[in-house]
């Protein structure tokens, strides 16, 4: 019990982090506008996955028996960065070059293994059907690694979604675990308004995966939820539906559809990051 209570500590303390980078680098960094709000919604997933549940090498990051994560929803790639930055796969110089000229980091994700991106990712929809080939892989090869895709809701709305969901559970693959970012809000509006996918969780059963619906903020959830030994308990692949909260953790951008894509200024970096709990450092 313990050393669970240290675990979830140290995984709340790295999201935490991670929430700071985002502001940082959308501010600090000078990047003109940020996909902020589902970047933020997306970091306690993502903490559970880079603190704990993956495994990876950092000095070895081709390595072939690696975890695979993949970014479907690849404007929220400031999440992405964050995690690369904070365990050390990207330098700070890299980290805040985000978006400007030569940078290696753009507003999508361009394949780069070398610090850890596994593809490129731009228009929604691509990133499952990436899991799926790469899972199949793995199963061909008799490799025993997980790939783990994160996918908007509003993403959901994309009919690759659906045709790559039916291939994981064809070929059950127990070895792919999709995490769906259900924050309630797409680019436009509402994903109840825009194209409403009433129950996600029975989408995903009727597609013949195991569903785990849970809160995407609850650390000790998320924890548990993605247990690998668990996970392969089952024949079927796993979709996780995590609800979330756009904008999580500042209260000024949390269910505010404008920071889906927007401008930080000094006054809101400021007000952010004492909410976080951090002191301007520069």
């Amino acid at each position: 019990m313990k050393n669970e209570i240290e675990t979830l500590k140290k995984i709340k303390e790295f999201s935490n982090s991670l929430k700071k980078n985002i502001l940082d680098v959308a501010f600090k960094g000078g990047a003109e506008r940020s996909h902020i709000g589902g970047a933020l919604s997306s970091t306690d997933i993502v903490s559970v996955l880079y603190s704990h549940v993956m495994k990876f090498n950092k000095m070895n990051p081709k390595d072939p028996d690696r975890d695979r994560f993949i970014l479907s929803k690849g404007h929220a790639c400031l999440v992405l960065y964050s995690a690369l930055y904070e365990i050390g796969f990207l330098s700070k110089e890299q980290f805040f070059s985000f978006e400007k000229e030569n940078s290696i980091l753009l507003g999508h994700p361009v394949i780069n293994k070398d610090v850890g991106i596994e593809f490129s990712n731009g228009s929604l929809g691509m990133g499952l059907s990436l899991g799926v080939g790469v899972s199949l892989s793995a199963k061909i090869r008799k490799k025993n690694y997980f790939s783990f895709v994160l996918v908007g809701d509003g993403e959901c709305n994309e009919g690759s979604i659906w045709e790559a969901a039916m291939s994981a559970s064809k070929y059950k693959l127990n070895n792919l675990v999709a995490i769906i970012d259900k924050n309630g809000l797409q680019q436009t509006g509402t994903t109840i308004d825009i194209m409403d996918l009433n129950s996600l969780d029975e989408k995903w059963a009727s597609f013949g995966w195991n569903v785990i619906s849970l809160d995407g903020h609850n650390i000790k959830e998320l924890f548990n939820s993605l247990n690998k030994d668990k996970l392969l308990m089952s024949e079927k692949p796993t979709a996780i539906v995590a609800n979330t909260i756009k904008g999580k953790g500042v209260s000024f951008i949390e269910n505010n559809n404008e920071w889906h894509h927007n401008l930080v200024t000094k006054s809101q970096y400021d007000a952010a990051i004492a909410e976080l709990g951090f002191k301007d450092d520069r």
